[in-house]
């Protein structure tokens, strides 16, 4: 299960243990992890900041993946 903030909707790292959002204080849920799409490669580096939210992907040419 992924840790997701749910007023910023956040991604939190698995080893974080938190009752609120680091970022915006929100309340954590649980969520099922989303599949993968078939272009995407495993496994995948996950960078995690100091706060433990998990940081978007980079795209391979250049920019940040950003959810919509």
């Amino acid at each position: 299960m992924e840790l997701i903030c749910s007023q910023c909707h956040a991604v939190l790292a698995a080893d974080t243990h938190a009752d609120w959002c680091p970022a915006c204080g929100g309340s954590i849920i649980e969520r099922p992890p989303l599949p993968l799409d078939s272009s995407e490669k495993l496994p995948h580096v996950v960078a995690v900041d100091h706060r433990g939210i998990v940081l978007p992907r980079r795209h391979p040419v250049g920019g940040i993946i950003t959810p919509q």
